[in-house]
This record gives structure tokens, sequence and C-alpha cells, in this order.
């Protein structure tokens, strides 16, 4: 049995013409790697995954896409642990269904996260820019925390790095450490899995990849931006109403639900009590102003 060095994680629902993009963009590219591939349907109320199943039948046959249907959509990091728990591989890559891979991005890192040298390296995420062209600032972070959160809120420029939420300050192209990368391209070392855990299915959608970062990081292991590779993110493609062009009102109630799981997760005990009721307030009116005005902003 040939031994699998990378297990691809892709999540429709209800996205076939997307969905099968990003599989096409990672079954076209020639790879020295032997990898598999897991097409989880998180109950899909189109024809998207018989679609799928068609388009994609002789890889299916053979294997190589492997396909996982769930009775009910418990969301995406719960849609994502069914898959990782089946997985063969040494590394672990989760894809979003919106995203295109780009040339010899897969190559260049595995290659990094295989160097003996980079053993403690957890995670690593790569360049991903939007459809436009400009970068998707959520690929590279800071953990969000009441400072820079309302920093960012309120577009205050503090000149410090430690306050940039999104370190812009830092090369595009460049490799570094991090704290933070965004589930679109998430590139994650089975071991470091194995040690810290599954997703938490907490989150329904949003929050889960800051939250697996941060316990990356608590654990020990490194968090790398790998510049030098990339993909293209269709963001908010995937979760937008195909006729209104708007969010579905439950997405947007899941943002700042992930907002409120992870501060009460992670942060509670380290701030005073009058801060988290600000905290929570916060949150619950921003939420109840996106619900009105139907605008989200990935945080």
């Amino acid at each position: 049995m040939t031994n699998i060095s990378l297990s691809i994680i892709i999540v429709n629902y209800n996205t076939f013409k997307l969905t099968r993009d990003t599989i096409n963009s990672c079954i076209s590219e020639p790879t020295r790697y032997t990898y598999e591939i897991f097409l989880v349907d998180n109950k899909s109320t189109d024809d998207s995954l018989f679609q799928l199943k068609k388009y994609f039948e002789s890889e299916i046959s053979r294997g190589l896409i492997k396909v996982i249907e769930n009775d009910e959509n418990k969301g995406f990091a719960n849609a994502n642990n069914l898959a990782i728990e089946k997985a063969s591989g040494d590394f672990i890559l989760l894809l979003n269904s919106d995203t295109l891979v780009e040339q010899n991005t897969i190559d260049k890192c595995m290659d990094y996260m295989t160097r003996a040298v980079n053993a403690d390296v957890g995670a690593l995420g790569c360049k991903v820019s939007l459809a436009d062209g400009s970068l998707d600032k959520a690929c590279k972070r800071s953990f969000p925390n009441p400072a820079n959160s309302f920093y960012k809120l309120f577009n205050i420029n503090t000149g410090s790095s430690k306050a940039d939420y999104n370190i812009t300050g830092l090369d595009d192209n460049g490799v570094y450490e991090i704290d933070c990368l965004t589930g679109a391209f998430m590139l994650v070392r089975k071991t470091t899995i194995e040690d810290i855990g599954l997703l938490d299915d907490t989150f329904f959608m949003y929050g889960e990849d800051i939250d697996w970062c941060y316990r990356i990081k608590k654990a020990g292991w490194k968090i790398i931006y790998f510049g030098e590779a990339g993909i293209v993110h269709y963001k908010g493609a995937s979760s937008e109403d195909k006729k209104t062009k708007r969010r579905n009102p439950k997405l947007v109630y899941e943002f700042y639900r992930a907002m409120y799981v992870f501060y009460r997760k992670h942060y509670t005990k380290k701030y005073n009590f009058l801060l988290n009721i600000a905290v929570y307030i916060g949150i619950f009116v921003l939420l109840v102003k996106n619900l009105i005005s139907n605008e989200l902003k990935r945080f």
C-alpha cells in the first residue's frame, strides 16, 4: 500500500462550480508527493454533490477522491474533523471550496514542512490573494484581543506591530513565524493534530482556524506564513445567497458568535470582569448592527 504524504480536505455546500474548480486546481498540478482528497459534503440542498460525483467519477473510482456525505450540516469544523479522522496523510491540508491552488504551491509548502530543520513547525499557510489581486489579510494575523480588535474596528494605526492585527508591516512574499493563519489554506502536521486535538466544532463556521492556531502555539509548535507560494481566494462566494448576493443571516450570527466563543474560551480568565462585560456587549452590538446592514468583515 502506497504511503500517503498529504490529505487534502475540501468541504462542499451548494457550490458545484467553485468546488469543482478547487479540486481541479489540485489534481491538474503535478506534485512529487502522494496525496488523497477528501470531498466532504455538508448536506447540500442542491444537486452539487451529485454533479461533483459525476464529474469526478474516475478519480473517485480510483480512490484519489474520497467522498463523505453528511446527513446533517453541523458546521465547517465538524465536517473537516470527519475527514481528518479518516485521513492517511502525514500532513493535512484544509482548503476552502472557493480557492484555486497556484502552480507549485503544494510542492513548495510540503518541501518546507518536510525539511528536518522545520520539524517544530506545526502549521503553515501560504500567501492568499483575492480575486482582484489584493492580499487576503486574514492569511497572516496576530491573535485577536481587546486592544487590537478595538484598533481594527476604529481603523486606528498605533504604529506598533504588536497592535497590528493583520500584520501589515511584514513582506507579503516573505517567510516568517506568525500567530494565526486562515482556514482557507492551512497545512498542518498530523503529529501536531495528535498533540493538540481536532478542530473545536463549537465553532459552526468562522473562528475555528484562529482557535486551532491558538492551541497549536500554546502547545509549543511554530506557525509559519510562507509567502513564496499562494492560492487565489474567491472570498465570500461560498457563503453569499446566489440571488441576492447577501450574507445568510445565520452566517452573520455565527461570525459574531465565534468571536464570543473564542473570547470566552481563551480570554475571560485573563481580563477583569468589567472588560469582559464590555467585550460581550460590543460583540452583541456589532451583531445587531450587521444583521440589520448585512455586512460581514472577516476577523
